[in-house]
């Protein structure tokens, strides 16, 4: 086996009543019974997207997936690649671009239906159509072949040792179940569309959906015919996914024992629960940064009174914003100590981090403004002396203390005369506007899976294409940079590719198509006994639970 030998060179982790009484009675739990120890009501500020496995590349929505779905490997908790679907994988010595891939025999689909080489193959293609958000990951792939009902061969289009570092969120679907219903090709989920996947599903995972109610709940039932039966504990027997949008009415619904489990503890919350009774909290950083994003690329933007001309397309004007921004006062006072702020899209999770790069830009609101003004955008009387005004859109369910620290930048942009009118919205309907380039100004945060750079920079700074910018909302657009983004991905020489890294890195931090903020961290609040570790991806496996005393 050669699962991360291919890739030592490279660096790896270090690792309210009336209110609350409508909310569980909407989510069928307002006097649900206990009896069942073993049954875990999970509640998060925002649901899934969907259920199609590769239809939203979101952290809410894979977490879902992960209980239902598997991919080949997924990353434990400890930051290490975990053989899942495939037991053994290693390049062919006589052409190392060809990974042969051992699967797991025994396993079974939900349905009773053997997991093969045939679901593989039609995975690994379903990933890759036009309406997979997941084909980012897998471009440098060019063929999977089956080579006996247990075996497979990943064809690269060049060597890439890191192939299966961007493999823990490809899952794998029966391809029997989908051309049975309607689910050939991934849910396109920016036009709103729909497919048999969206509300129904069929894995190889440890719990099988037995019902779908979004925004309402998701009710997953242990799959007793499981391959990892005695691999895992498996202590959760029924898993109950209830989305609570408002902070207070979540953590009551943890303190008055009617949900088991709240995912994304407010900050505000976090000192209470810690002396609560039979609560636990578990806190820890997350292999994700926030960060502000431009629409640099439209002649004009929508959202401002300035019209002719687009501010943002002035990297002056971008670089204003990024020295006017106070880190410090964000992470301390909004966030409650919940974040370490950064200068650049990246942690100290991934490969290819720098402290260097990530260093974070002094506060400078005299600077700031001078260079406004040099950039053409004076302080104007007529319009209450700001220089302009444009829309910032924010998120209210997604990220930690998300709205409130669009609050805090509203005032910080005010002092430099940009007049930011907040828009805050829930993430079901935040992503899709960003997908489909409506956004002029936003917030969003960016989680790195496969805790390596490249990730983050042609998901987020390539230009849009089928494939490669996906996530990229800003219409910034460098076709020199986009080869060398793509090159990363078959570049076997780990100091070259960490220099070519370290210097897009550099370029890019320069161009300040993004103004990053912080990376945040996470907490987990539970009660009657259950053990929840924080994932750095901020992803949870309930088949690794346990419950203790406390």
């Amino acid at each position: 086996m050669s699962s991360l030998s291919r890739t030592s060179g490279i660096r790896r982790p270090r690792l309210h009543s009336l209110w609350l009484a409508a909310a569980l009675a909407a989510a069928g739990l307002a006097g649900a019974s206990h009896a069942d120890a073993r049954t875990v009501r999970w509640a998060r500020s925002v649901d899934a997207q969907t259920l199609d496995p590769m239809s939203a590349n979101i952290g809410p929505t894979t977490a879902v997936a992960h209980q239902i779905y598997e991919p080949l490997v997924h990353r434990g908790y400890d930051g290490k690649l975990v053989p899942t679907l495939a037991v053994e994988w290693r390049n062919l010595a006589e052409d190392p671009t060809v990974w042969e891939v051992k699967l797991r025999q025994g396993v079974k689909f939900h349905d009773g239906s053997a997991f093969t080489a045939d679901d593989v193959v039609f995975s690994f293609d379903r990933a890759r159509s036009p309406t997979s958000d997941f084909r980012g990951l897998i471009t440098s792939i060019e063929s999977v072949t089956k080579v006996d009902a247990h075996t497979v061969r990943i064809k690269t289009k060049a060597p890439n040792p890191l192939l299966f570092e961007n493999l823990t969120n490809i899952f794998m679907m029966s391809k029997a179940w989908a051309e049975a219903n309607n689910a050939v090709q991934p849910q396109n989920i920016r036009e709103r569309q729909e497919n048999g996947a969206t509300r129904n599903a069929m894995g190889t995972g440890a719990y099988q959906l037995v019902s779908r109610e979004p925004d309402v709940r998701t009710v997953m039932r242990r799959f007793e015919g499981y391959w990892g039966r005695s691999q895992f504990p498996l202590e959760v027997s029924e898993l109950i996914l209830v989305p609570i949008q408002q902070d207070a009415t979540r953590i009551a619904a943890l303190l008055s024992g009617e949900v088991d489990a709240v995912h994304d503890v407010p900050v505000q919350d976090i000192a209470r629960l810690q002396q609560s009774p039979g609560v636990k909290v578990n806190t820890g950083p997350e292999n994700r940064v926030i960060f502000l994003g431009f629409n640099v690329g439209s002649a004009e933007l929508k959202s401002s009174d300035i019209r002719g001309r687009n501010p943002f397309a002035d990297r002056r004007v971008r670089a204003a914003i990024n020295g006017a921004v106070n880190r410090d006062a964000i992470t301390r006072v909004v966030m409650r100590g919940q974040g370490v702020p950064i200068g650049y899209v990246g942690t100290n999770f991934i490969s290819g981090y720098s402290p260097e790069i990530a260093a974070v830009p002094r506060v400078d609101v005299a600077g700031a403004n001078k260079a406004l003004d040099e950039a053409g955008y004076p302080r104007r009387p007529d319009a209450g002396n700001t220089r302009f005004s444009v829309t910032l859109q924010c998120t209210n369910n997604r990220y930690v203390a998300d709205e409130n620290i669009c609050q805090a930048l509203v005032g910080m942009l005010g002092q430099i005369g940009i007049k930011a009118n907040l828009v805050a919205k829930p993430a079901a309907q935040h992503f899709p506007e960003l997908q489909r380039e409506e956004l002029d100004f936003f917030l969003v945060g960016w989680g790195i899976p496969t805790y390596d750079a490249e990730y983050v920079l042609t998901f987020m700074f390539h230009t849009r294409t089928a494939s490669n910018g996906t996530w990229n909302g800003t219409r910034y657009s460098n076709p020199a940079l986009d080869a060398r983004m793509i090159a990363l991905q078959t570049m076997p020489d780990v100091a070259r590719r960490n220099a070519e890294i370290a210097d897009l890195q550099r370029i890019l931090k320069d161009e300040t198509i993004y103004v990053p903020l912080h990376v945040q961290s996470i907490s987990h609040a539970m009660r009657g006994g259950l053990q929840v570790p924080v994932h750095p991806d901020a992803q949870a496996w309930f088949k690794y639970f346990r419950f203790g005393t406390s």
